[in-house]
């Protein structure tokens, strides 16, 4: 399609614009929703260590060498194997792998991200506590429905196109320099928080003290892909936005930037969640439901829960948008 219009394409302004976009492409629901879930599962700090490892000898090297594609073709991610593939090759088709991958989990990143603002609607509207507190119910009554996913569904496509269309200059870094320090700073204060109860030790405990028993090969294999996942790595949204980085900017620098905002978020969020989960009895197992089936019953208990929550579910939410942004951005660079 448009694998040589190129000649008019946008750059970041600056090495922080580069930092900034790309992290809020790497920063998601990725960290806040599905690292903490599956270090629940896989034993918490024995999890967070095979992570760490996973983003230092995988996750940094691929993600500076997706940033040299991009950069060195000028390119979206079908054009840039297609212009630096030797003759009589076809690694083009690579690129085009990378932009269904992108469709494909553009279509899971908004039904999930449309949950969480509806979860911050209720929220806001007071109507999230429910009396029985049975929150695992409602979350699936709600996930499974036919009305309320699809409109909020809609809702989230509209803002992310909203962004798109505004170009990358005007788009992508102007909502990313606003959005990544307050994604920052709500994760903080709900940290904070968090570890304020009673009992949060136990909570620190299991995500920073690791039981090397409990080390495995699955539990290598979970990490390395939560890491590649988190990191937007094998998408085509690295190789896009490194067509978009200055020629004078260091890409390898960028990567570990990156790398460390995306980790150090995915951090700040199991200190937001696991001390409050262990003080107030919850199960660090509970699945993919962690977030909208466990934490309402935790919010319902702290003192300004509702305000809590909705600081959460707003963060949840710009967390998924800054993500959905760069994933849309991969099919409009393609197009255009």
């Amino acid at each position: 399609m448009s694998a040589h219009k190129d000649q008019n394409r946008g750059s970041f302004s600056s090495k922080f614009a580069v930092i900034a976009a790309t992290a809020g492409s790497a920063v998601g629901l990725g960290n806040i929703w599905r690292f903490p879930y599956l270090a629940g599962e896989n034993g918490g700090g024995a999890f967070l260590l095979v992570y760490l490892l996973c983003v230092v000898i995988m996750g940094i090297p691929v993600m500076t060498s997706e940033f040299v594609i991009g950069r060195a073709a000028q390119r979206n991610a079908y054009g840039a194997f297609k212009k630096l593939q030797p003759k009589n090759h076809r690694w083009h088709y690579v690129g085009i792998l990378g932009i269904a991958a992108a469709f494909m989990i553009l279509a899971f990143y908004t039904t999930v991200a449309g949950w969480t603002l509806e979860y911050f609607f209720q929220s806001v509207t007071g109507n999230l506590f429910k009396p029985d507190g049975d929150y695992a119910t409602v979350f699936n009554e709600f996930s499974s429905g036919s009305v309320r996913p699809v409109i909020w569904f809609l809702v989230f496509m509209g803002l992310t196109g909203f962004v798109i269309v505004s170009g990358v200059e005007n788009g992508i870094e102007k909502y990313s320099k606003i959005l990544m320090p307050l994604l920052f700073v709500l994760l903080i204060v709900l940290a904070i928080r968090s570890v304020t109860f009673d009992g949060a030790g136990e909570g620190l405990k299991f995500l920073f003290k690791p039981d090397m028993s409990k080390i495995s090969g699955d539990v290598f294999l979970k990490a390395l892909g939560q890491a590649f996942f988190s990191l937007s790595i094998g998408m085509g949204t690295l190789i896009t936005y490194g067509s978009y980085i200055k020629k004078e900017d260091n890409l390898a620098t960028s990567a570990a930037w990156i790398t460390l905002v995306d980790t150090m978020i995915a951090i700040i969020a199991g200190i937001a969640i696991f001390p409050a989960l262990f003080a107030f009895g919850g199960s660090p197992s509970s699945g993919p439901g962690l977030v909208f089936a466990v934490l309402p019953e935790i919010f319902e208990q702290m003192p300004l829960g509702s305000v809590f929550a909705a600081l959460f579910f707003i963060l949840l939410s710009i967390a998924a948008l800054t993500s959905t942004i760069s994933i849309l951005e991969v099919v409009v660079a393609y197009l255009v």
